[in-house]
């Protein structure tokens, strides 16, 4: 009898032993990789080299999520700078967890519960509106008159169906016709159209290649895990990452595998590459939830560097003059070497950071998420949910917003629009007159829903420089 106690004494005290080396391994941070300026890396390849014809700008300002198809997060043709106003509020019902795109005159987006709204840019009016009993958490994306919108399971939104069905909806812009459908596994990842073919992911493990105009596939190809990350286009090659920590070069024309790359590995196992990758410089820039930033060549897949960012990385990464911007959990916003990952300055917020972080005009915008992390193995940064505007070259803070969540804000020439929790806004620049372009019609007396518009009030801050220090003291920014 004795000999069973000391046994099941001895078991218990491994046991908690095991637990505790554990605990101590997953607080601890994967290792770090050094690059170099001289190591496949490409100093022209730069994404303000690679400007869009002043047309398509005009006609398609922010067609897809990201921007480009390198999803770069930044915006060169844009100047906007606060102080904003307000110019119209619309609120969508749910939750808005990727911007918007802008396209043709109308704000385009789609929040949680499978509503997709048409909004003229110029008043707020709601144009049109769908809804598909499905959920929804991916950006659309437009090309020649037609939004693309992703569909995640049926409604309720929960994820233990993990062979839910989905898929992509082709609406046209100009009148909200549905055209056609496509359906596939359920869809949790912003689409991206190159010419004739839509390439997007999916929870069934599937990498896409539609053609928009048979509705035909083109090919598919079969990843490790889910993919929810969103694809970035480059050098004919289609980059994606996948739930269990692989991230895929494929060739866009064929859909044959190019390389394979993987994240740190911890007791076996990689965590999730859920962030979208950014294609710069001759690289691959991605965030982990490992809370790693890993830099891989672009042609040859080989690990060129990886940087610690915090307990989570879900944030894709801004890219904007050899400087990789990303968001964390712990509340920082990290600007790292584009050549080497070593860290230049970071940016301390109050609360997690979800959304990938936009540059426009050189000002980085983010989002706080509130509550995002809280139940994680590590620890994470509790707060207000807001957006923020701080100078992408030191990480000072220049303007904050009374409303964010995820990914915050899209932009065309004349209006900056920002996406709260659950509304959608469009700012100006208050010194920005906003009366109708000279020979344009009048825009039509139609009084717009009530519960979708509101005048406009007070919610935006301009932190004037002679108040930044004051801001700094009050936890807004802590030195590197």
């Amino acid at each position: 009898m004795k000999r069973l106690v000391l046994l099941l004494a001895l078991l218990v005290l491994v046991g908690g032993a095991a637990v505790a080396v554990w605990a101590w391994r997953e607080a601890q941070p994967p290792e770090e990789v050094r690059g170099s300026p001289t190591v496949e890396f490409v100093p022209f390849d730069r994404p303000e080299a690679d400007p869009r014809p002043r047309r398509i700008v005009l006609s398609e300002p922010w067609p897809t999520y990201g921007y480009d198809r390198r999803r770069t997060h930044v915006s060169e043709e844009f100047k906007l700078r606060p102080p904003f106003r307000r110019l119209w509020r619309v609120r969508s019902g749910n939750i808005l967890e990727f911007p918007p795109v802008i396209a043709y005159g109308r704000v385009l987006f789609t929040q949680g519960k499978g509503r997709v709204f048409s909004v003229d840019v110029r008043t707020g009016r709601i144009v049109w509106r769908k809804h598909y009993r499905h959920c929804a958490a991916a950006s659309p994306t437009v090309g020649r008159g037609v939004v693309y919108v992703a569909l995640m399971q049926p409604l309720p939104c929960s994820k233990s169906d993990r062979g839910a069905r989905g898929g992509i909806v082709a609406i046209r812009v100009r009148g909200g016709k549905q055209l056609w459908r496509f359906r596939s596994g359920a869809v949790e990842s912003s689409p991206l159209l190159i010419r004739n073919t839509l390439y997007f992911g999916s929870w069934d493990r599937k990498l896409y290649a539609l053609n928009v105009r048979t509705r035909k596939l083109r090919w598919t190809f079969e990843a490790d895990d889910e993919l929810n990350s969103s694809p970035a286009f480059s050098g004919q090659t289609v980059y994606i990452g996948s739930d269990d920590g692989r991230l895929y070069a494929v060739n866009a024309r064929t859909g044959k595998l190019r390389w394979r790359a993987s994240a740190f590995s911890r007791f076996g196992r990689r965590e999730y590459f859920y962030a979208t990758p950014t294609i710069a410089y001759g690289r691959v820039y991605i965030g982990n939830t490992d809370g790693t930033v890993y830099a891989f060549g672009a042609a040859s897949g080989r690990l060129l560097w990886a940087s610690h960012a915090g307990p989570y990385v879900y944030t894709a990464a801004a890219v904007w003059r050899r400087t990789v911007y990303v968001g964390s959990y712990d509340g920082n916003i990290y600007a790292f070497d584009a050549a080497t990952g070593e860290l230049r300055w970071k940016h301390d917020s109050d609360g997690s950071i979800h959304g990938a972080p936009t540059i426009i005009d050189g000002l980085l915008y983010f989002s706080t998420c509130g509550t995002c992390g809280q139940f994680g193995s590590r620890s994470s940064e509790r707060g207000p949910r807001r957006t923020y505007a701080i100078d992408a070259r030191n990480g000072r803070l220049v303007w904050r917003f009374g409303d964010g969540h995820y990914s915050p804000v899209v932009a065309d020439k004349e209006r900056l629009y920002v996406a709260g929790s659950t509304r959608v806004y469009a700012l100006v620049p208050k010194r920005a007159r906003t009366a109708p372009r000279k020979g344009a019609p009048p825009p039509r007396a139609v009084r717009p829903p009530t519960s979708a518009v509101r005048p406009p009030r007070r919610g935006a801050q301009h932190v004037a420089p002679s108040k930044r220090a004051s801001a700094r003291k009050a936890g807004a920014r802590k030195p590197a």
